[in-house]
């Protein structure tokens, strides 16, 4: 609709340092790199059957893994993995070390990741989540898995399809340019078209004319009671026809 102005990404911007303990423990991934997960601020822990089962796929992983998780720990936690209540997500998605991003699908999370270029694994749990990995799954950049179904075995292997197949990493470098490559920021453009739609007294041109409409136009209700009376009018033809055939074939036997 010509009054709706796209800005996806305002809130994408490149990454800072990270705090000295998170980027020793970074570093200390070597050429492996990092697999960040999170899950988002709604669901901060998952069953411990799940949780048992991500954490023994991690394990055999020579990947560090930074995971924010703020329930029951793992029995056997890896060497390799360190659980936080809390993460700096677009500065560890900035980071050159994170090769993959486990995450829930939620929008701010996804645009973050094109922005940086970091492939994912997808347990979308609610809302919009689904679908949103749907899309990234049908562009080539994401894994997506059932977590009603998850288990040790899917869950690694799912990670070291993405980990290892150079065309998850590939096709999120495309998207990540295409997504970076616009004449100004999103939220410069949001800005301007707010002052634009204030200077311009509501820029009554950019309104649809669905605003002009009846009640009855806007919904085709005319043209609905239309339809409707030529059905009924050819229903009512269509009976009167086989009467009358019924008639003249009783009156000939």
């Amino acid at each position: 609709m010509p009054n709706i102005i796209y800005m996806s990404g305002f809130q994408c911007k490149p990454s800072k340092l990270l705090p000295k303990q998170l980027e020793d423990f970074v570093q200390s991934s070597g050429d492996h790199g990092v697999i960040v997960m999170t899950l988002g601020t709604l669901v901060e822990k998952l069953p411990d059957d799940i949780t048992e089962n991500i954490n023994a796929a991690f394990v055999e992983l020579p990947q560090k893994v930074i995971w924010r998780h703020k329930g029951k720990k793992p029995s056997t936690l890896g060497n390799n993995t360190l659980i936080l209540d809390w993460l700096p997500q677009n500065d560890l998605l900035g980071h050159p070390k994170t090769k993959l991003f486990v995450a829930h699908g939620g929008t701010n999370g996804m645009q973050e990741a094109i922005y940086h270029g970091v492939p994912l694994v997808g347990l979308p749990l609610m809302f919009d989540q689904q679908d949103n990995f749907f899309k990234m799954a049908s562009r080539g950049v994401a894994k997506v898995l059932d977590i009603a179904e998850l288990n040790k075995d899917v869950f690694l292997e799912a990670l070291k399809e993405v980990l290892y197949e150079p065309s998850y990493r590939e096709k999120m470098k495309e998207l990540s340019s295409l997504h970076r490559d616009q004449p100004m920021k999103p939220l410069d453009r949001a800005m301007f078209w707010i002052e634009f739609v204030m200077r311009h007294k509501g820029a009554a041109h950019l309104r649809t004319e669905s605003y002009k409409m009846s009640m009855i136009q806007y919904h085709s209700i005319d043209v609905l009671a239309f339809l409707l009376a030529i059905s009924l009018l050819l229903f009512t033809v269509f009976i009167s026809a086989v009467r009358f055939l019924r008639q003249r074939l009783y009156s000939q036997t």
